[in-house]
């Protein structure tokens, strides 16, 4: 019978485990529905896998689906030179020739302000939709900017596709970019605290898709899977939905082959999201007969093969990389095989074309690092939550901006989202530069007090520790810091995610000491004292990642150099452009800064220190805890006791009515 109950678990195990699981695609017909999708491309269109690929892909499928369809969710104009050099208007020609259908809004698509980003909607030649982006007035609701769905009809089968974007837009692009020149807020990105008013505005585009004719509703939402982004996470928002089919995600970053969620009556919505940087293509079917929709990720490896030559060595390219090219490719066996297709022409020819350009204009060596700078461990960011050598040197650089033009100043921060790039070493070029820092903000210097330093520190820091959650974590120069990351979080925000009041239950970040030039040494804080802060106005004027604490600052100097170039002027400053762990010419100027470079971890400017804090708060209380262990020790004897007497009671109780219940059968036999 063990066994029984134990394989008739297995079983059920095994069910469960298959409806989370990846969904394959099956193959098609005429008549089924084939839709690509990409998300968080970030303008590296030159990987293996890029708009040339996917065109190319696309014309192949057309060959043997009745309906195919292309869509993005989210992030593609920001990332690279190749974006940020001509902000995103090259990526949407290559977007427009690789033939997409449809678009979302990504929090990145706000990075070159509203006006650019509406220009990327104006450059389009495809729709973009998102159902919870409005215009604001007076705090009052108004139009939505873009449409909420587009229906398309699919022979037997009207698909509509609704747009979704983060409310997470507002910090981690910049809130003022949604504000008027005196901070009124002019649009805005439907959320709520619990994700109920991001849920209405979806329900109603799904109510109204479906009222309008359509048999399946897609959601093309720039939302992910990451707890940071609770809560309005693609599974939670879909948990509150009815009427979704699937969820084609981004945001997160997430490799999501296929995933059932269930919504709020139980249903099952397929959840997918292809990872980032080109890494794959999303490929949906709708079965034309059942109505079923699977998925499944097409990686470069499956689609593109090295050219050999005739010794079959891999040819290489000008930068001694194995050229490629695009295959015949089987998809799952449901094309004919043999069937290939060729790489487009069009589009391939505009994205070498750009590649090269950009490549000439910033491929200009301007120094070299005889180390390796890197803000990575595997895929993890560490950036986002601790010190590395290239925060220490994007905070340097812009310290020295402004201490080389005679400016007095302080302290320098960075924002760790703001710094982008994996292993630097060896020759160091405008365009590396460009990749380290590609968004294109400008450094500022404003007088601060020290509170307002310590308010920074600690908003920064409010969730270092967990991974990579927040862009917004400070890297320093000038300045040195502890966090306890053990100590728990308490800083005030609004329902934007904007700061709006220091810690209630007191500062995981101490231990602040400010560098002194004139006694060449670290000192203490002063929470009442003033200090110039050099930054980019992203973190300093324009509320990036919720920084609110300097809505009164001072401003000494803005507008001053484009971060790209904050950096290449650093670099110059080196004798013979060359980076070594201590040559810095800071160091030559003032001898008492923390600076190192050697080592990716940076040179020790902000400590973690959750294990001292907590020794110091077990002492603190170590007696109450003694006297909590000696009391539940009493209390577990007494209990102890009071059970051994209770046993022995019971024990008495039944010997005693056994013994009556021998006298009265012993009775009873006299009797008889």
């Amino acid at each position: 019978m063990k066994k029984i109950a134990a394989f008739l678990i297995a079983i059920i195990m095994v069910c469960s485990f298959y409806t989370v699981d990846t969904i394959a695609a099956e193959a098609g017909t005429a008549n089924d529905i084939a839709i690509l999708y990409t998300n968080d491309v970030h303008t590296y269109i030159d990987n293996p896998l890029s708009y040339d690929v996917i065109a190319s892909l696309k014309a192949q499928l057309e060959k043997e689906y009745g309906h195919v369809l292309l869509v993005d969710a989210g992030d593609h104009i920001q990332g690279t030179a190749y974006g940020s050099m001509d902000k995103g208007k090259t990526v949407i020609s290559l977007m427009n020739a690789a033939g997409y259908d449809l678009a979302t809004l990504g929090n990145h698509e706000f990075d070159y302000g509203m006006n650019g980003c509406m220009n990327a909607v104006e450059w389009a030649e495809f729709p973009y939709v998102s159902c919870n982006f409005y215009e604001e007035e007076n705090g009052v609701r108004g139009k939505n900017v873009l449409d909420s769905y587009v229906l398309f009809s699919c022979g037997e089968e009207t698909v509509a596709i609704v747009g979704i974007t983060t409310p997470e837009s507002f910090t981690k692009s910049t809130p003022a970019y949604f504000q008027d020149e005196v901070g009124n807020y002019i649009y805005g990105i439907s959320a709520g605290d619990t994700g109920e008013a991001l849920k209405q505005d979806i329900q109603k585009a799904i109510d109204e898709a479906k009222a309008e004719g359509a048999t399946k509703v897609i959601a093309l939402g720039h939302l992910g899977d990451d707890p940071s982004s609770k809560p309005w996470t693609s599974e939670e928002t879909i948990s509150g939905l009815s009427g979704l089919d699937a969820f084609i995600d981004g945001h997160s970053h997430s490799t999501v082959e296929g995933k059932l969620v269930k919504d709020k009556e139980g249903q099952e919505v397929l959840l997918t999201q292809t990872g980032y940087y080109f890494n794959a293509i999303g490929l949906m079917v709708i079965d034309g007969d059942s109505g079923e929709i699977s998925t499944e990720l097409l990686e470069a490896s499956e689609i593109l093969q090295d050219v050999v030559d005739e010794n079959g060595e891999p040819v290489l390219d000008d930068d001694g990389k194995p050229e490629t090219e695009i295959v015949g490719y089987e998809l799952s066996s449901r094309l004919a095989p043999g069937l290939g297709y060729e790489a487009d022409k069009k589009v391939q020819e505009l994205k070498a074309a750009w590649l090269a350009e950009i490549d000439a204009k910033l491929g200009t060596v301007i120094g070299s690092a005889k180390l390796t700078f890197d803000n990575y461990d595997g895929e993890t960011r560490l950036v986002r939550s601790q010190e590395t050598n290239t925060g220490d040197f994007c905070a340097d650089a812009l310290y020295y901006l402004f201490d080389s033009m005679d400016m007095d100043v302080d302290v320098a921060v960075m924002n760790g989202g703001g710094i982008r790039n994996k292993a630097i070493s060896g020759d160091i070029s405008y365009k590396v530069c460009k990749d380290i820092h590609t968004f294109g903000n400008v450094a500022c210097l404003q007088t601060v007090s020290g509170q307002q330093l310590l308010d920074a520190l600690e908003w920064g820091a409010r969730v270092a520790g967990t991974g990579e959650e927040s862009g917004g974590f400070l890297q320093v120069s000038g300045i040195t810091y502890s966090i306890d990351t053990q100590w728990p979080e308490s800083t005030q925000q609004d329902d934007k995610g904007v700061w709006i009041g220091s810690p209630t239950g007191g500062y995981r970040v101490h231990n602040v000491k400010v560098y002194n030039k004139e006694t060449n040494a670290y000192e203490d804080l002063d929470l009442t004292a003033k200090y110039n802060l050099a930054g980019y106005n992203y973190t300093l004027r324009d509320l990036g990642d919720g920084f609110n604490m300097f809505y009164d600052a001072v401003n000494v100097l803005d507008y001053v150099m484009e971060d790209y170039m904050v950096l290449a002027n650093y670099i110059q400053a080196f004798e013979g452009g060359v980076i070594e762990g201590t040559n810095s010419p800071l160091l030559e100027k003032y001898p008492g800064l923390l600076l190192n470079y050697s080592t990716t971890d940076g040179s020790g400017r902000i400590l973690m220190e959750a294990a001292q804090r907590a020794e110091e708060t077990e002492a603190m209380s170590g007696t109450e805890e003694a006297e909590n262990v000696e009391a539940e020790e009493g209390t577990k004897a007494e209990v102890a006791e009071e059970s051994n007497n209770l046993t022995a009671i019971v024990v008495l109780v039944v010997i005693i009515a056994l013994i009556a219940v021998v006298v009265i059968v012993r009775k009873k036999q006299k009797k008889d």
